[in-house]
């Protein structure tokens, strides 16, 4: 139960997300299935909150300069990801895309915070985002599964 519980925390962490969550549990013994249900489930859920965040807590921190910072920072790779495609008919696919790529610095907090930050259309990018994190988990859980299976 303990190694489900933290392959469910590292899935919605945000540097980890999937990357980490479906392979700490695979690895762990926790039943594949379960494991990457479970774990898709709450990087979906968790753009929920992210969105609540930047819709109404994410000004107040602004104050901070190093929040501000780091924030910029993120947001100026997130909108280089994506801004050549937005307000075309591709911003679907590349909002997509940038969640469904299980690489470091793309996910469900680098899809919810491109949506936000380029005024995307909110039902569209949920469903995008959510598409991307089923997308994202199973590319995931094969390429886990698939080492794990040479051991």
């Amino acid at each position: 139960m303990r190694d489900f519980l933290i392959a469910i925390l590292l899935s919605m962490a945000p540097f980890s997300e999937l990357r980490g969550g479906i392979p700490y549990g695979l690895a762990t013994g926790v039943d594949p299935f379960v494991v990457v249900f479970f774990c898709v489930l709450a990087n979906i859920l968790i753009v929920f909150p992210i969105f609540y965040f930047l819709d109404n807590i994410h000004e107040y921190f602004t104050r901070f300069s190093l929040y501000r910072k780091v924030f910029d920072k993120f947001l100026v790779k997130a909108r280089k990801k994506i801004e050549k495609k937005i307000g075309s008919d591709w911003e679907f696919v590349a909002l997509f895309f940038i969640v469904a790529v299980p690489f470091p610095g793309t996910g469900a907090y680098t899809g919810s915070l491109a949506s936000w930050a380029f005024k995307m259309d909110r039902r569209n990018s949920l469903i995008a985002i959510a598409l991307g994190v089923v997308a994202a988990g199973v590319v995931t859980s094969l390429v886990s599964l698939g080492i794990l299976s040479l051991f």
